[in-house]
């Protein structure tokens, strides 16, 4: 048996607090606004319920996110905006 296949991931088991669906782990883009700017954080690990689509972040993984957006791993880029 394959190390992989014997190891749990975090969200083994967990289901969703909203619909009671499946919980599996992704990576997803994470979306904040600070200080009146846009912050996007890229394949950030999370718990993903697969009927609801909620999401759910292990706190070591929000830590990192708030280092990363403290400086630590910056890159900035123009994005174009649109209004109706």
């Amino acid at each position: 048996m394959k190390a992989k296949e014997n190891h749990l991931n975090f969200w083994d088991c967990e289901r969703c607090e909203y619909c009671g669906g499946l919980i599996v782990e992704k990576k997803v883009t994470l979306h904040r606004r600070l200080k009146g700017k846009h912050l996007l954080v890229e394949n950030v690990p999370a718990g993903v319920c697969r009927d609801c689509g909620a999401k759910y972040y292990a706190a070591n993984v929000l830590k990192t996110v708030e280092q990363s957006i403290r400086g630590r791993r910056k890159k900035e880029v123009l994005v174009p905006v649109y209004s109706l």
